[in-house]
């Protein structure tokens, strides 16, 4: 810490309670007042140093040949500041400390200190001292940190804003170039022991330092002198991501009772650039503003900031709790809402683009997929966290649902999850309800796993369920059609490839079959399977309906299922066979990457 030795007497002052007296031998004639302490000093010292002591004692009337009593309540930095001036008037040694300047610089403003009452006046030595404090980093944040006491005045001096331009400077420059001691913690040692003195690193062992080596420093920092140094430091073209660093180590080391002035303040502070402040920061953001009732335009902007980067969000964190006045839902579904408006509103994603991901591509990991359709899967399984709740309304539960679009959704595993949970917490939906719920979900987009559950969930709609079997046939018809056509490719090729051999390998010929016939072979394999499940949850379906045997047989016929014996020829309308009874409700499911598995087995 730099420091500055004026004055060569030895101390001749003494505090006597509440009272200082100079033992130079001679009489006082002047007491100074200042808050409760006096000063009882002599005339001529103080008189040939201050241009304001010398007008005040001059037109001080002399009665009586009684002392000379000046209060001088208002004086920068109170009686503590004043002791060392009258140490300085007297010749007595003291020292210039980043701890007393700032104090020092502004009293001797006020008394007139100049050099026009002696050469070395109190102003001119404040001010070269100054200069030597600004040169350091350590030095410049403590004088700034004093600014405080003397405000307006150190105002008026510019020293405040002196202050803040040299550590603005220096947030972009490396310390261990200059040597600048960082506090920390520990003022003048780092955490691998280095030390210094008089700002010389006693180590010759070098440091690495990172951009973020002032964060903490500058957290100590009041608020207001803090906004104006970080508002320098981005006027200093300083990157975003440095200043959201910085914001974030102020909020952290922050007091509850400051929090929402704090909190308010420096969200105006956040940079704008999207990507920037990390999405898991904002929400916690927005987590406090909500719980300690910020503005409404604080609690805004947290959440404009959280849409515009939701695809980088997690499910933990968007799950806020509800601290409204009139608690309706655990968690704060309007909340969730209204970010997710804000993040189609700022998407540009083409939906009449050619978009296709498949089961294996959603399990894969989600850094291979669009922002949109990471937004979809989060809220998807925002909806299934929040679904159990039995007072979340079935409007806020649409709506949250069907402002993601459908082309946001590779997959409906997720929503078909998130509906399947609703409709097991609130069982009382009529059934009108229960089918405009499920327009949410687009069946044909089921993976195989979510396909087969649904088919025996007694929980959906019976016309679902029935389209669910419905699609689940024409698919296996397809899959059928498909094997056809490439058997008989593979057929004409292995006789051309017969009709070549001649003129190639045999050991070449018989590999080449040999493997055609195992792709054939697994082929037949699946169908067969893909077959059996089909029939089975026919069957299932048949009974559950035997409650409503006319209204299910006039479905089924609708359909194209018949529940009498089908044609020889049809592998997969055949009559069902006996096979145990279905359970009276299916186990609600379990996402797991692209695909579903249940809690409870589904017989």
């Amino acid at each position: 810490m730099a420091c500055m030795k004026l004055g060569s007497k030895s101390e001749v002052f003494l505090l006597d309670g509440h009272t200082w007296l100079c033992s130079t031998g001679l009489q006082s004639d002047v007491i100074i007042e200042i808050g409760g302490t006096s000063f009882h000093l002599h005339k001529f010292p103080l008189l040939s140093r201050s241009e304001a002591l010398a007008n005040l004692i001059g037109d001080h009337p002399i009665e009586n040949e009684k002392k000379c009593v000046l209060q001088l309540h208002d004086v920068p930095g109170g009686a503590k500041t004043f002791l060392l001036i009258a140490k300085f008037c007297y010749g007595v040694k003291m020292e210039l400390t980043p701890m007393n300047v700032v104090s020092l610089r502004c009293a001797a403003e006020y008394l007139g200190m100049s050099e026009d009452y002696g050469e070395e006046n109190l102003i001119a030595q404040t001010e070269n001292f100054l200069n030597e404090v600004f040169g350091g980093w350590t030095d410049s944040l403590k004088a700034l940190e004093t600014c405080e006491k003397v405000l307006p005045r150190a105002e008026e001096l510019h020293i405040v804003s002196r202050c803040i331009n040299s550590l603005a400077m220096k947030t972009s420059a490396d310390p261990s170039l200059f040597s600048w001691p960082m506090q920390g913690g520990s003022d003048m040692r780092n955490p691998n022991g280095t030390e210094f003195w008089n700002e010389i690193r006693t180590s010759a062992k070098s440091h690495p330092v990172g951009e973020d080596w002032w964060y903490e420093d500058v957290s100590l920092l009041r608020l207001p002198l803090y906004k104006r140094l970080i508002l320098a430091v981005r006027s200093n073209d300083m990157k975003p991501e440095t200043v959201a660093g910085a914001l974030i180590s102020k909020i952290s080391g922050s007091s509850e009772a400051d929090q929402r002035n704090l909190l308010e303040e420096l969200v105006e502070l956040l940079p704008d650039q999207k990507g920037v402040t990390p999405s898991n920061f904002l929400l916690r953001l927005l987590r406090t503003a909500m719980k300690i009732h910020a503005s409404p335009s604080c609690r805004w902007s947290l959440e404009k900031r959280v849409g515009a980067e939701l695809d980088q969000a997690s499910l933990q964190d968007l799950l806020i709790p509800n601290t409204g006045y009139s608690v309706e839902t655990l968690y704060d579904i309007d909340c969730a809402q209204r970010i997710l408006d804000y993040f189609m509103l700022v998407d540009h994603d083409d939906p009449t683009s050619n978009y296709i991901v498949d089961e294996e591509q959603m399990m894969e990991g989600s850094h291979l997929l669009k922002p949109i359709t990471k937004v979809a899967n989060l809220i998807d399984s925002y909806l299934a966290e929040v679904a159990p709740d039995v007072n979340l309304k079935l409007a806020k539960f649409q709506s949250l649902a069907s402002a993601v679009p459908e082309y946001a959704r590779p997959l409906d595993d997720g929503i078909y999850r998130a509906i399947d949970m609703y409709l097991k917490a609130h069982p009382w939906l009529t059934d009108s309800e229960r089918e405009e719920l499920c327009r949410l979900m687009n069946i044909q987009k089921f993976s195989l796993e979510a396909s087969t559950h649904a088919a025996q969930n007694e929980r959906l709609p019976v016309r679902v369920i029935v389209q669910v079997v419905f699609f689940e046939q024409l698919r296996l018809r397809t899959s059928v059609s498909g094997l056809f056509f490439v058997s008989e490719n593979l057929d004409i090729s292995q006789n051309l490839s017969g009709n070549l051999a001649l003129a190639r390998n045999d050991l070449h010929t018989q590999a080449g079959d040999t493997h055609a016939r195992i792709v054939v072979d697994d082929m037949k394999k699946r169908v067969s399977e893909l077959e059996k499940d089909c029939l089975s949850m026919k069957q299932e379906i048949e009974k559950m309906g035997k409650t409503k045997v006319g209204s299910w047989n006039n479905l089924f016929r609708k359909f194209g299922f018949s529940r009498s014996k089908s044609k020889s020829g049809d592998p997969v309308a055949s009559k069902p066979t006996d096979t145990k009874e279905s359970p009276t409700s299916s186990a609600p499911l379990v996402v797991n990457g692209g695909g579903y598995h249940d809690n409870e087995s589904v017989e």
